[in-house]
């Protein structure tokens, strides 16, 4: 069977950097994804279409392909530190959930002076290559209440 659209594919993988830093690995956990419904950064998705159990490969994707190239718009100089109530010591590296006229989404400090922070609401791997080492490990027909749902259910899911 192929990985194909309204089939769950899942796959063990590692994910470096362009230097070879491993950022993510699934440690044995297969993580399991509906094929078809962009579940997945659309070049790894393309690249697992047709592969069946058993298939080994490696793909780097393209920033584009990925989580996007960096959007200079989502970063935001001279907020005043006012707006982070409850915080003490705001530092470079912290993450907040900040809320806008497009919902709430995930913002990291990149700078600190006395009164304002600089904040990026970046993926933080936006503008970055990735590089892929992928073993498929299964494949099977997805439930009607999957492709209803839109994402896998069960062993590798993920629940939003």
């Amino acid at each position: 069977m192929k990985i194909e659209k309204n089939k769950v594919g899942l796959f063990n993988y590692t994910l470096t950097d362009n230097d070879g830093n491993v950022i993510d690995a699934s440690n044995g956990q297969p993580l399991a994804y509906l094929h078809g419904y962009s579940n997945l950064i659309p070049g790894l998705e393309n690249e697992l279409e047709g592969k069946t159990v058993g298939d080994k490969f490696s793909t780097t994707v393209k920033a584009a392909e990925g989580y996007g190239e960096i959007e200079p718009h989502l970063i935001q100089t001279e907020v005043p530190k006012a707006m982070f109530q409850g915080v003490e010591n705001l530092e470079v590296g912290m993450r907040f959930e900040a809320q806008s006229e497009h919902g709430v989404h995930s913002v990291v400090i990149t700078e600190v002076s006395e009164e304002h922070v600089t904040v990026d609401g970046n993926h933080p791997l936006a503008g970055q290559d990735l590089t892929f080492e992928v073993e498929v490990t299964g494949v099977r027909d997805a439930t009607d209440e999957e492709i209803e749902h839109g994402h896998a259910h069960g062993d590798g899911g993920h629940h939003h």
